[in-house]
């Protein structure tokens, strides 16, 4: 990208008469408008910096826009607010814990805490059925409705269960002075609303903010937008409809329409350069996106070249593909000289990238898997970290909770909801309830005895994590809690041998670390928690591996070079993406996937796949034809063999008519 912001870019920066909103096409630049913006703010304009905020999507997008705002100033800002929507309500939320009723160190509870709660509401161990409720209550969440007007507006009987369970869900969560994912937004809107005094102050202390992706927001952080912003409306959003694909967990595209509605002096600037891709690549997205409806009408452009044509790779089936694509990718870079890292592999779901990853590993090619399951996100994982949590700090509840209850040692939900009530009152941690007199008082000694054993437990285990060496200690805690029977008996047999075995991976991991390092086990935990926290990767480089990822978990990225595997009906767009609507999100979809391509586009699909048990016959994509014949090059499949055949007749016949010929000359 050029040294200086071209001109639309720099109209965007220096605009501040009102409300903006900048329509940024893939590869745009809208990270150095909002990095400039700010830096424009706090230099030219003498805007404090504690008094902007800047909000994104995820950590790492936050991470790299402070550490770009940082090379930007003279000065490092002190106070400049650069974080997710969930982060900047943690903030709001334990500043202002106490007019919700709730104490500054309020637990946050992640799906999976939240999964146990809902199943002990509902009274079943079916996962889909769980996760299907805990969806429902999401969405109502994120729509800003609560758990009587979710019940009020109950269509059928399942929806009424929902919203008991929502009811109850509440109740325990507040019980136990615990918040879920959903909270984060959604109770900052209740408090502002609920709260004008407490509104102003925010309103005051943010007179600026800079909202990336906007077109990934839902209504509940758009009604949080919108009452930080209050009539003072200083504000810039950066957005693109073209690249709203969220719209299966809650992101409204809506909110974009609203904009000029909501805002009737509402400006709009759009971004429609690309630094990133080629012309070619350029040509095909527009031409493919030109199908959907349109709210703003924007045409991507570049000046890079016209570059190499998209390749269109079909295979005989999935298993050809993951093999052609890995020796295409190994052929390119050894031709174009390249590393690993150019290289990405994108497709439409976690399932497709087992055949890929046993080609890789047999060519020896280094990758990376994003958006799988990290080891320390698997549930078994999670238990045991739960104890060491708890060994680290007594006042963290949610682990205390997920350890008390797993594996179940005679401590039910009314027991647990009696502790949460009390603890709350008192202001104290669970751990700490369990010991006083207060407590013991409410409730029977029978429930009282198995939480006293359990706590007794943890000190004794917690005196010994500070002094001992890690192997003993954990061997210990896993023999004593009989985590591996309690596995055997909840799961079957090949499940339950592969989670025991994570689970005796990790202890040797500890073991391992706790020698190497001179680490404890209570150090060791506080390291585990980093490594959740950080991304995976220390350099920004990263390693030298082809990125293996889903196209939801790859907006915001670009590659020199990108291959799109299974562009068939059925799966791009998805089988159970037939409305109109949602054929329109399938084709953002494929939109990403072509725009994070800089140099090179290779797409491919299988006339077969196998599903399941049986292999069924496969047509390609409505996407690959919407895109435009003229810069595809189509190769393999019947497309191929079919002329092949021809040709090799033809040559035949000119064959034997040139021998009969010559018999007839001689």
């Amino acid at each position: 990208m050029p040294s200086l912001p071209n001109p639309p870019q720099r109209e965007a920066i220096r605009y501040l008469d009102g409300p903006l909103l900048v329509l940024a096409g893939a590869g745009s630049g809208k990270t150095r408008v909002i990095t400039q913006k700010i830096a424009y703010l706090i230099e030219e304009c003498g805007f404090s910096a504690a008094n902007i905020a800047a909000i994104t999507f995820t950590n790492k997008a936050a991470k790299e826009m402070a550490e770009r705002v940082g090379k930007l100033l003279k000065d490092k800002p002190r106070g400049l607010t650069i974080s997710t929507f969930h982060a900047l309500g943690v903030r709001i939320l334990r500043e202002e814990a106490k007019a919700l009723g709730y104490k500054p160190q309020f637990s946050i509870f992640d799906s999976n805490d939240s999964y146990a709660i809902v199943a002990d509401l509902a009274g079943t161990v079916d996962k889909a059925t769980i996760r299907r409720l805990q969806s429902v209550i999401s969405g109502w969440k994120n729509a800003l409705i609560d758990p009587d007007h979710a019940l009020q507006g109950a269509q059928d009987e399942t929806e009424k269960l929902a919203a008991i369970a929502y009811t109850s869900y509440s109740a325990t969560l507040k019980a136990y002075q615990a918040v879920d994912f959903d909270d984060l937004i959604n109770l900052p809107v209740c408090l502002f609303r609920q709260h004008p005094e407490v509104l102003e102050k925010w309103q005051n202390r943010l007179r600026y903010l800079l909202v990336d992706e906007y077109q990934d927001t839902n209504a509940c952080q758009y009604a949080l937008l919108k009452l930080l912003a209050g009539p003072r409306a200083a504000f810039t959003a950066v957005g693109d409809d073209d690249q709203a694909i969220y719209g299966w967990r809650g992101a409204d595209i809506e909110n974009l329409r609203g904009l000029p509605r909501d805002y009737p002096k509402l400006k709009l600037i759009k971004l429609e350069q690309n630094y990133r891709s080629t012309v070619r690549i350029l040509k095909a997205a527009n031409a493919l996106i030109a199908h959907n409806e349109k709210l703003f009408d924007k045409k991507l452009w570049s000046d890079l070249g016209m570059g190499d044509p998209i390749t269109v790779t079909v295979c005989q089936d999935s298993e050809k593909e993951a093999e052609s694509v890995v020796m295409k990718l190994q052929a390119h870079k050894f031709e174009h000289r390249g590393e690993f890292r150019d290289y990405a592999v994108l497709y439409r779901g976690n399932f497709q990238a087992r055949a890929l990853e046993k080609h890789l590993r047999d060519q020896r090619v280094p990758y990376l898997l994003s958006g799988g399951q990290s080891f320390f996100d698997k549930a078994e994982i999670k238990d045991i970290t739960a104890y060491l949590r708890l060994l680290a700090n007594s006042d963290d509840d949610p682990a205390f909770i997920r350890a008390v209850t797993t594996p179940k040692r005679g401590v039910g939900g009314a027991t647990l909801e009696a502790l949460g009530t009390y603890a709350g009152e008192r202001h104290l941690s669970l751990f700490a309830a369990v010991f006083e007199e207060g407590f013991a008082q409410r409730v029977q000694p029978r429930q009282l005895a198995p939480l006293l054993e359990f706590c007794n437990f943890i000190n004794r285990l917690e005196y010994r994590a500070a002094r001992e060496p890690v192997e003993p200690v954990v061997d210990d805690l896993l023999t004593a809690i009989g985590y591996e029977a309690w596995l055997y008996d909840g799961d079957d047999q090949r499940s339950a041998v592969a989670r025991w075995g994570n689970v005796l991976e990790l202890a040797k991991w500890l073991t391992k670390k706790g020698e190497e390092d001179g680490k404890t086990l209570i150090e060791l935990t506080q390291m585990i928690a980093l490594i959740n926290l950080l991304d995976k990767q220390d350099d920004g480089k990263g390693p030298d591996a082809v990125q293996l990822s889903t196209l939801h978990a790859a907006k915001g990225l670009e590659f020199k070079h990108v291959f799109l595997i299974g562009i068939e009906e059925g799966v791009l767009p998805h089988r159970e993406s037939q409305s109109p609507e949602k054929i329109e999100e399938e084709r953002r979809l494929m939109y990403v996937g072509i725009t994070r391509a800089q140099r090179s586009l290779h797409l491919s699909y299988s006339e077969k796949r196998k599903m399941g048990k049986e292999v069924i016959s496969c047509e390609p994509s409505r996407f690959i034809a919407e895109m435009g014949k003229d810069d595809l090059r189509f190769s393999g499949g019947k497309s191929e063999s079919v002329p092949d055949k021809a040709g090799g007749a033809a040559r035949l016949s000119a064959m034997k008519a040139m021998l009969s010929g010559g018999k007839v000359g001689g």
